[in-house]
């Protein structure tokens, strides 16, 4: 995972509610088993049409938001089944950032475990974000600030989470990371039993 202290791009919005995880990524992509490729087929129901064309309405089909880095998105974001493969479609994509009313959780851990950062803001803030189409938009994850139309909208992240996002560092990683202190550990408790 790479390091994340800033995200500045356009901002996408689509503020459809309930979002879920079918309509990020539809059960037909479940078999693949890699990353790779799947950002083609995000939201593959409503960007392309019955032919495969692309739908020229749709957020992500059009210029400039066809390249955003940061998807706002309506309340209730990724609810749905478990599935692992939206936020790999996401990344794939394109998307770093993913801010919301609401995020469910279990798609919140799943994107959080491969690098796509969940934000989730106070209804008033998620308003005004609704209304940044299109705009130039900074995400600072060491200030945890939104910065957007001249506005600056402040964010938590939860401790592990935004040291993990800033030090480039996934779940394993972290572990990894303190291998020898978790063996040292182990092995004072071994003496234990």
């Amino acid at each position: 995972m790479e390091s994340l202290k800033q995200v500045e791009t356009i901002a996408a919005v689509l503020p459809i509610e309930n979002i879920d995880t079918d309509q990020i990524i539809p059960a037909e992509y479940l078999k693949i088993t890699t990353k790779e490729g799947l950002g083609q087929h995000v939201f593959s129901n409503w960007r392309y049409d019955s032919e495969g064309g692309l739908e020229q309405g749709f957020v992500l089909n059009c210029r400039p938001t066809n390249s955003a880095k940061v998807l706002i998105a309506g309340d209730n974001f990724g609810c749905g089944s478990s599935r692992e493969h939206a936020p790999w479609a996401l990344t794939d994509f394109g998307i770093k950032v993913v801010i919301s009313s609401s995020i469910a959780d279990i798609f919140r851990n799943n994107a959080v475990k491969n690098g796509l950062l969940p934000i989730v803001v106070d209804s008033n803030t998620h308003q005004e974000l609704l209304q940044s189409n299109g705009e130039r938009i900074k995400v600072d994850i060491v200030q945890q600030s939104i910065h957007v139309n001249g506005m600056i909208y402040q964010f938590k992240l939860e401790p592990f989470t935004r040291y993990c996002f800033l030090n480039g560092l996934d779940q394993l990683d972290f572990l990894f990371k303190h291998e020898q202190q978790i063996s040292d550990f182990e092995s004072r408790q071994e003496c234990f039993l």
